[in-house]
This record gives C-alpha cells, structure tokens and sequence, in this order.
C-alpha cells in the first residue's frame, strides 16, 4: 500500500509563508537540492492542494526561462515528467501529467493508498495537510527548518490541531543550515 509523505518547508518560528504570502525564503542549497531529487525517485507521484498547485503550475513548466538556480533547472524537467495528484473541489482538470480529484477525503486517499505504486508527496499545502493530518492520513512528515523568522500566520499544522504524537525516525543539517525532521505516525 502507497503511504502518503507530507513534505515541507517552515521557517524557525514554524511558518510556511511570510505576512504577505511570500515563499522567496526556503534556501536550496546543492545538499538539500539532492535530496529533494532522492525524494522525486522515492516517491511515484507528486500531490498538491489547490493553492499550491496553482503556484507549481505558474512556476515549473518554464522554470528555465524564470531562474537560473541550479535546483530549478535539474528538477523542472522531473516535475513535468512525474504524475501528479490535485485534491480540488473547483479545479476540473490540470496539465503536466496531473489527475485532478475531489469528493469525499477518507475515500480518495484510501483510493490512492491502495493504487499500486510508490508513495505519493504531498508538497506544501497547508490547509490540506492540516486537514489530512487531522484524519490520521498522512504517514510520514519531512519538516525542513529554515534559519529565517517570517512573522506570518500561515502554518502547517493549524492552530486547534488535534494533539498528535510522532516518531522522530531521523533528522539531518543539510547544507550547514537546514535541518530536517522526518517524523513518523506512531
């Protein structure tokens, strides 16, 4: 059975956005670059909520005429080419290889789980992460914490949130800055 993986970025004092929404601040150093490509190997399809997918879509499919970073030109060719998943109610259809679903939440992600196939990556999406986090949905979480405090609201575990207990199965500094918190449900 596929897990699904919630992959994200915070910053020190745990948000996913600055006041103004901005993600201008993850550093993707050559390090947390790589294992940003093991991750896209790991796992066989990338999944997003609506807003998310929405700035993915704006972003990667001409990521090479838009940045010159390195991480963005290797993995724009990956995120064209790997399936990827949209949970929207509004959304009909996406481009780029991507499937668009909707409906009951317990029912379409028992539905991807038992799909054959590696894992799916949820990445960002905090409203959908919270909203999965809550019915238990989620099986594995990558938390990459940047060395910046963005003063924002905007969190991937939303204030109410169930109490919820992890594993800490690993945690690693990449590129002497970043630190990841792979937590595990228990």
């Amino acid at each position: 059975m596929r897990e699904i993986v919630y992959m994200v970025h915070t910053s020190l004092d745990g948000c996913v956005e600055g006041p103004n929404g901005e993600f201008d601040w993850p550093v993707m150093g050559p390090e947390l670059s790589e294992h940003s490509h093991e991750m896209s190997e790991r796992c066989g399809e990338f999944a997003y909520g609506r807003k998310v997918w929405d700035m993915m879509a704006a972003f990667w499919p001409s990521a090479e005429t838009i940045s010159d970073h390195p991480h963005d030109i290797a993995f724009a060719p990956i995120w064209r080419e790997k399936p990827k998943v949209v949970f929207s109610r509004t959304l009909e259809k996406a481009d780029w290889n991507t499937r668009v679903v909707g409906g009951d939440l317990d029912e379409t992600v028992a539905s991807l789980k038992a799909e054959p196939g590696r894992d799916l990556l949820l990445m960002g999406g905090a409203e959908l992460a919270a909203e999965l986090t809550a019915r238990g949905l989620i099986d594995e979480y990558l938390v990459f914490v940047h060395p910046v405090v963005l003063g924002g609201a905007k969190r991937p575990f939303a204030e109410g949130t169930a109490r919820l207990g992890l594993e800490l199965v690993e945690s690693r500094v990449y590129d002497g800055q970043v630190v990841l918190l792979r937590l595990r449900r228990k």
